[in-house]
């Protein structure tokens, strides 16, 4: 199964605009045999950390998903996505499968550090050529147990859609230790792992951009370089 992983800048409370950097990186993706692609954490309509922001964003999420529907039903790679969203009054922050213009599975984030965010209890996984998978978000690489909860499914790959737009200090105490979480993953895990992130500069904050694709014994066999756009790509053995 070929798999894809997108680091590209954020592009917040914009959903159309959005759209169209998904459209093209799946046009690519078709040209080029791809199976499987992923963009990073809540990236439909923006990360954030602010109350007031988050819940405004949650509210269009839903809607913002079902018009990326209609835009990528026509291509050929399963697409995983995310945005906050809100479900029975509450505000998740989710990952959506799309294949064929259709929502086939979602993902709430089980351990949110953004307020007000209430944690998913469920992890799903999902079949895509043979293989199976599940998702992990961002901070979840911080616990080990949301990754084997997956694992013990008989998952061989697990995908986390990471946002490391943080403060200088911040990212730059984080730079390193995003990928050794990813690596730590996979060895735990014996899956492999893959991370898609953003990258780029917004007011005082900045993202590095960890997008790898990582090995069941922990190497990283592809990876977008640091705070370059583009995407990694790597042929997973079906077997």
């Amino acid at each position: 199964m070929r798999i894809a992983v997108v680091q590209c800048p954020s592009i917040p409370d914009d959903a159309h605009r959005a759209g169209d950097a998904i459209v093209q990186r799946l046009r690519w993706a078709d040209e080029h045999g791809v199976d499987l692609m992923l963009f990073p954490e809540a990236f439909l309509l923006g990360h954030s950390y602010d109350p007031e922001t988050i819940r405004a964003r949650a509210s269009a999420g839903t809607s913002a998903i079902a018009a990326l529907c209609l835009r990528v039903a026509a291509f050929h790679a399963t697409l995983v996505v995310g945005a906050f969203d809100v479900m029975e009054g509450h505000v998740f922050n989710s990952a959506s499968i799309l294949a064929a213009g259709r929502v086939v599975g979602r993902y709430a984030k089980a351990h949110p550090n953004e307020p007000g965010v209430t944690p998913g209890s469920a992890f799903p996984t999902f079949l895509r050529s043979g293989v199976r998978y599940g998702v992990n978000i961002c901070n979840d690489a911080n616990h080990p147990a949301a990754a084997q909860r997956i694992a013990d499914q008989g998952a061989r790959l697990i995908l986390y859609p990471l946002n490391n737009m943080l403060r200088l200090e911040t990212a730059d105490r984080w730079r390193d230790k995003s990928l050794a979480n990813l690596i730590d993953r996979a060895r735990q895990t014996g899956c492999w792992v893959a991370s898609s992130d953003v990258t780029g500069t917004s007011g005082d904050l900045v993202s590095y951009g960890c997008s790898a694709i990582v090995t069941p014994d922990g190497s990283v066999v592809a990876r977008v370089p640091e705070l370059q756009e583009g995407v990694a790509v790597y042929d997973m053995p079906c077997r």
